[in-house]
């Protein structure tokens, strides 16, 4: 019995005595001198990087929205404002609720902000100040990848994939809705603003003629209301273009017969019409957008379109509303021969998939002055598992341009070329949708979210030359 009490005593004093071997943790030490918010952050750091590329911009068009009298109340640094926003669309964290928050407790963002804290009001205000801005910038840094020796342009890809707006699917509405929903709201604003005359003379009477906060529900009633005449405006544009289109193809049609003769064979095109179907929809939280379908069904959303250079670097970029890609090849080709002219390059081969295929489009690539395109003329996976020998031979004559692209792509070196285009193009969208989680705009209305999308391409770009340890010139 003693000798069991006497080694309990020896291995409690033994844990008493011994010291365990941690780092130093005084959370209320005070230091003597503050540290460095340099120090926290490695030199390679992604953060760095942007801070030393925005440097290198041309930022005159962005300090020209500025008053430079000196008077005024002072603004963020918009270099600052600038870095803060690109490395947090960099990082996927494109909201500026979440950005703002990022600048309290993320030392990547407290290091670009250098200490200032702007709001989430600010950080909105100034990326929708400045979207058009970004056009220029979108140059700039695409010259600095070509320094950097990434852009390869003999090859380039396009390709459009759809992206979700700041809207529902379930705020649609037919014409006959919104002329219904109009009419409701017009007569509910006129009873509000009725009932707030008696309300103002009577509150005037015992409180005193002094200014008031307005009629919230006037207000809210008359936002909603022009919401529902913008949708309304844009069911009658679409009406509008439609019966142009068709207009155009009578016009057509009567030029061939009036050549030849005699009546063409086939269905006449119907007769142009801009009365709006009353099935047409339009949505009301942003008219601009459309009801777009994708593989996992139908969502609320634009049509991005994204040339890219056989190193994933996105060469030109935009946002249209049109359901299909058929009407985006000649523009694109046309916006990405601009850009690549800035920096003193040219598209060699353009790749794109059947869905840019129509008859017009490759009569006109055809045609000198274009650089070669090579457009599928039916779907990947049929043209993947086309076993069809290489031809051989002269063209024969009565091919029209679809027969002849077909054809094209048969041989050896078109194949070769078209199996680059997925994983040039397709690829981005991963990185820039799934990797950066950037699969929704957060803006309304297709000005805006064209800038927000070409902010989106410019930071993939900005990505692509950190990853390769590129320096700016």
């Amino acid at each position: 019995m003693f000798l069991i009490i006497s080694q309990s005593i020896q291995i409690d004093d033994w844990l008493v005595c011994m010291g365990y071997n941690f780092r130093d943790y005084t959370p209320g030490q005070i230091q003597l001198l503050p540290p460095s918010l340099d120090d926290w952050l490695p030199q390679q750091h992604l953060a760095r990087f942007i801070h030393h590329i925005v440097d290198s911009l041309d930022l005159s068009p962005l300090m020209r929205m500025y008053r430079d009298d000196g008077h005024g109340r002072s603004a963020y640094h918009p270099a600052m404002m600038l870095k803060v926003l690109l490395y947090a669309y960099c990082v996927g964290v494109p909201s500026s609720r979440k950005i703002a928050q990022k600048l309290v407790d993320d030392v990547a963002f407290r290091w670009l902000a250098t200490g200032n804290l702007p709001d989430f009001r600010s950080i909105a205000t100034f990326r929708r100040r400045h979207l058009d801005t970004l056009k220029d910038l979108f140059v700039q840094v695409l010259l600095h990848c070509k320094q950097a020796g990434l852009v390869q342009a003999g090859v380039v890809a396009l390709d459009g994939t759809k992206i979700k707006a700041n809207a529902a699917l379930d705020r649609n509405r037919t014409w006959e809705k919104l002329e219904a929903q109009e009419t409701e709201l017009r007569q509910r604003i006129e009873q509000l603003l009725a009932g707030a005359e008696t309300t103002d003379a009577d509150e005037d009477r015992r409180f005193g003629d002094t200014v008031g906060d307005g009629l919230p529900e006037v207000k809210t009633a008359t936002d909603m209301l022009g919401r529902v005449r913008r949708a309304k405006a844009e069911l009658e544009a679409q009406a509008r273009a439609r019966a142009e289109e068709q207009q155009a193809k009578l016009d057509e049609r009567k030029h061939e017969e009036a050549e030849s003769g005699r009546k063409k064979r086939g269905r006449k095109p119907a007769k142009a019409d801009p009365t709006v179907e009353p099935e047409a929809k339009a949505n009301i939280t942003d008219p601009d957008s459309r009801i777009q379908k994708t593989r996992q069904g139908y969502v609320q959303g634009y049509n991005a379109q994204v040339v890219a250079s056989s190193d994933q670097i996105i060469v030109a970029c935009d946002v249209v509303k049109d359901q299909n890609d058929v009407a985006q090849l000649l523009p694109m080709i046309e916006v990405s021969e601009a850009n690549l002219y800035e920096i003193g390059e040219e598209p060699g081969t353009v790749l794109a998939d059947a869905g840019y295929c129509s008859e017009e489009n490759l009569s006109t690539v055809a045609e000198p002055g274009w650089p070669e395109v090579l457009v599928a003329t039916k779907k990947d996976h049929k043209q993947r598992n086309q076993k069809d020998p290489a031809p051989r031979g002269p063209i024969p004559n009565g091919l029209n341009s679809r027969d002849r692209m077909t054809r094209k792509l048969k041989t050896k070196a078109a194949k070769a070329l078209y199996k680059m285009r997925g994983q040039i193009v397709e690829a981005v969208f991963g990185q820039v949708k799934d990797c950066r989680k950037l699969a929704q705009f957060l803006l309304r209305g297709l000005p805006k979210v064209q800038g927000e999308f070409r902010l989106m391409c410019l930071t993939h770009n900005l990505l692509k030359m950190w990853r390769a340890s590129a320096v700016p010139a």
